[in-house]
């Protein structure tokens, strides 16, 4: 008997301390249910009670002190992961906050929904936890200043579930209808299925509902539950907490591809009759990887189509048809791409070069084949920035400054900097609409510059992957003193992980 104290002792003891320590911190860094991450990102306990959480052995650990210990280790991890995004309006400003593997736990390596559901959910299945597990979100339910301890688990279950379901911007019933959060519609069967809602809740609710009652679900509230932050579970922060910002660098870790497909299509002519198009389609296919929060690396590469042709014409006959005129394509360039977000205090802002090198022979054209691209290598430096205007409105700005055919035939003849501004908005979390502007002065050899203005929508099916359309109009100094138009159509498709 005695060995078998001696045993298990040394674990219990390390889970005792463990419990000390998180009680102390998350008393220094929780008021209200809410999080002060400002504090935590200073606070280098975090990372000392992470490393307890990486090694700490549970061979010896009841069923209660496991399950305490998992409760704890979860939300340590996501206070200091949402902590390294700080300050951000949401932790779903990043694709792969839950999905990516990135915690490591008793020496597992988890992504924080492969823990929460293996070692958790799967587990004890106990619907209770869901009201214990924080998510870094308003929408979740408040955390509470201490740690979960074995001895009173029960009661710290019980009283949490208590709390969340007599809350009424948790749940809240309008007409004969009771508005439920996400949380039952995302995990139906912890709950025993949307037939036994409604028993589930009247365990605990103050409240007795009807079997008979409908059921619906507010929006999820994605908001960062930061203790600077006033918004309810069911006060929506707004769309915009929880879009997709494509000037932010990547997390360390995380790859983001993007097939962007541009259509360029213009009909010129005499000044007096338009009689020809000349259409180009490119897709560029680019990935870019987190070696760090703040530095991505990766590469771009660019396939074109070009038809020239007489009118009447479409501009997509570029797409479908090669014999009805001067028609050339392949793949033109590729070359490698860094981005950079140089402030950590400003994580919209970043710094994105792409050095971009033919491929292919005569890409300028000659007496039989069209231009299709230079021949030269091009460099391309973008500034980005994203502003957040308020809950529904951004303001996205874009400086560019272009090197084209560095040391080919044209002798470094292309120098633009072209500057954008898209004006979006958020009608809901999903969907974006915007309108862009964009001005661009070439200065060699000699000056010429082109704009366009146009409308676009962005959906986001999931927070990894976002479906874009664009379609604008085009001019230039060429097409304004010939009496030409010019149009572009564009679709793009991006997956992040």
């Amino acid at each position: 008997m005695m060995l078998f104290y001696c045993a298990i002792l040394p674990g219990q003891n390390n889970l005792a301390s463990f419990l000390d320590n998180v009680d102390d911190f998350l008393g220094s860094h929780v008021t209200e249910g809410k999080i002060n991450y400002a504090a935590v990102k200073e606070d280098p306990q975090i990372e000392s009670l992470l490393n307890t959480v990486k090694t700490m052995d549970l061979s010896g650990l009841s069923s209660d002190e496991a399950k305490a210990f998992h409760i704890n280790a979860y939300n340590l991890w996501v206070i200091q992961k949402a902590a390294i995004q700080y300050p951000t309006p949401s932790v779903q400003i990043k694709a792969g906050f839950f999905e990516r593997k990135s915690i490591t736990v008793a020496g597992k390596e988890y992504s924080l929904t492969g823990y929460e559901k293996s070692e958790l959910l799967e587990t004890y299945k106990d619907a209770r936890l869901h009201f214990v597990l924080v998510c870094g979100a308003l929408g979740c339910p408040p955390i509470i200043a201490q740690a979960y301890r074995p001895s009173i688990l029960e009661e710290q279950l019980n009283t949490q579930t208590v709390t969340a379901l007599n809350n009424k911007s948790f749940i809240y019933k309008e007409n004969n209808t009771l508005y439920l959060s996400q949380i039952f519609s995302w995990y139906p069967s912890d709950f025993g299925g949307k037939g036994n809602f409604i028993n589930f809740i009247n365990q605990y609710s103050e409240t007795k509902y009807s079997s008979d009652t409908d059921i619906s679900y507010y929006d999820y509230n994605w908001g960062i539950n930061d203790t600077g932050s006033s918004s309810s579970a069911t006060g929506n922060l707004g769309a915009s907490a929880y879009r997709y910002v494509v000037s932010a660098a990547i997390p360390q870790g995380g790859v983001e591809l993007k097939i962007f497909n541009n259509l360029y299509s213009q009909r010129t002519g005499d000044g007096q009759t338009l009689n020809t198009r000349s259409s180009f389609f490119t897709t560029s296919i680019s990935a870019l990887y987190g070696l760090t929060n703040r530095f991505n690396a990766g590469l771009e590469i660019r396939f074109r189509r070009v038809l020239n042709s007489g009118l009447p014409s479409s501009p997509f006959d570029v797409l479908t048809s090669s014999d009805s005129g001067s028609f050339r394509q392949g793949v033109t360039s590729i070359g490698p791409r860094i981005r950079f977000a140089p402030f950590e205090s400003l994580p919209n802002f970043s710094i994105q070069s792409t050095l971009i090198f033919p491929i292919g022979d005569q890409l300028t054209g000659d007496g039989e084949r069209p231009f299709i691209d230079w021949d030269g290598p091009s460099f391309f430096t973008q500034l980005f920035n994203d502003k957040t205007l308020n809950d529904k409105f951004s303001l996205f700005t874009e400086l560019d400054f272009i090197l084209e055919d560095i040391g080919g035939g044209s002798s470094l003849n292309r120098f633009s900097t072209p500057a954008t501004m898209i004006f979006s908005y958020f009608p809901n979390a999903k969907t974006t609409l915007y309108t862009l502007g964009s001005y661009s002065p070439f200065w060699t050899p000699e000056f010429d510059y082109f704009w366009q203005v146009g409308v676009g929508t962005k959906y986001q099916f999931t927070p990894n992957f976002e479906l874009e359309l664009l379609v604008s109009k085009f001019a230039n100094e060429f097409l304004t003193q010939n009496g030409g138009d010019a149009a572009t159509y564009n679709l793009g498709i991006r997956y992040n992980y």
